[in-house]
């Protein structure tokens, strides 16, 4: 008898995935490459989770302005604004 497993794997995921690589993610890339019909939900709710994802705004060469997400490292004050946060409530 063969046991066949599969893993599921969400577009929340697929997205965090790629921005763990250090890949920027702009909200047309995140709609065409993983289908995300709603990509400010999906960040919203990775940052909910405890991830640092910032938007930050890159000008190509031709100097076209976008705004593109990336994973970060928060800062001490951000981290203690969160245990701050938490003890409160």
């Amino acid at each position: 008898m063969t046991t066949s497993t599969t893993t599921t794997v969400t577009k929340e995921s697929k997205v965090l995935s790629a921005l763990q690589e250090g890949r920027t993610l702009s909200s047309a890339q995140m709609r065409a490459f993983f289908n995300v019909g709603n990509p400010q939900a999906v960040i919203q709710s990775l940052r909910f989770k405890g991830f640092p994802i910032y938007l930050n705004t890159v000008t190509d060469t031709k100097g076209r302005t976008r705004n593109v997400y990336r994973l970060g490292t928060a800062s001490r004050a951000v981290i203690a604004a969160g245990y701050k946060a938490v003890a409160t409530s």
